[in-house]
Formats: C-alpha cells, sequence, structure tokens
C-alpha cells in the first residue's frame, strides 16, 4: 500500500528493499510529495523507504490530518494477454474506503479505463510497469548480438 500522497517517478536502483517485487507498487519508486502544502517536497531516503512506498505513514510530518485514505494497493484482477485488469483499493483506518478497476490495452498501449486521481493513476501505471516487467523481463545484455558481429 503506497502513500496516497507520493507520486511516484522513478524506479529505485539498488538494494533499498529486500524484496522489492513485493512492495504495493511492485518495485521502490522515488518521487515526490503531493500532501496540500507539501506539493514537490522531495521525500528522503528513509522516507521512502519507510513511509511513501508502504502508507499508513502516521510518522510523516507532511501526511495531512484530514484525509480520503490512508494508502492505496493494486491488485492484476486479470491478464488475457493485451487486455489487463486492475483492481485497486484505498484503505481508510485499514479499511476499504474506495475500490474499482482499472483497465489497460496493452495492444494499443494505453489505459480504456483510468482513475479521475492523478496521483492513484500514475500509481496503477508505476505498479503495471513493474508487473510487466516481471512477467516479460528484458534479455540479459549479454544475450543481445554485438554489432561487431
Amino acid at each position: 500500500m503506497a502513500c496516497p500522497f507520493f507520486m511516484p517517478t522513478q524506479k529505485l536502483q539498488g538494494n533499498a528493499f529486500l524484496h522489492p517485487a513485493r512492495l504495493p507498487l511492485g518495485a521502490g519508486w522515488s518521487g515526490h510529495c503531493c500532501a496540500p502544502g507539501h506539493e514537490g517536497a522531495e521525500p528522503s531516503d528513509d522516507e521512502l523507504r519507510e513511509l511513501c512506498n508502504l502508507g499508513y505513514a502516521a510518522a510523516c510530518s507532511r501526511l495531512p490530518a484530514q484525509r480520503s485514505c490512508d494508502a492505496v494497493r493494486f491488485s492484476i484482477a486479470q491478464n488475457r494477454g493485451a487486455h489487463l485488469l486492475l483492481c485497486f483499493v484505498c484503505e481508510s483506518e485499514h479499511r476499504p474506503a474506495e475500490h474499482g478497476e482499472l483497465e489497460y490495452n496493452a495492444s494499443l498501449g494505453q489505459w480504456t479505463s483510468s482513475h479521475h486521481d492523478p496521483r492513484i493513476q500514475k500509481m496503477a501505471e508505476c505498479y503495471l510497469e513493474s508487473y510487466l516487467l516481471r512477467r516479460n523481463p528484458p534479455p540479459p545484455p549479454d544475450s543481445l548480438p554485438s554489432l561487431n558481429s
């Protein structure tokens, strides 16, 4: 469950997380805060690791007291090749506050239904990117044909 005020921008490289595929967005991400009054604030590495990527960030000084949810989680409900259906749940006090489905057409490379909140939509895109990379990893560099052969 990622923080609902986290706007992920780039996948974290390295060993910031022991099991990155288990994270709410399928990997660790860097990004910025979108909490009211703190838009664009760059979280520290510790905040990214302990709060932004995990949700339920009560220890975060930027988290607004009045909010519609505390965390967001995603899962793939259906994978029919070119058609992917993602479920999302926004949680408040460890209970569902909002839920729904988002659809992605891989053959067209576009969302056929998206979330009205740009933060949650961006998180869905990051989750989908991580999911697709796990399902279809790029070939290792040494297996690519050499340009000199």
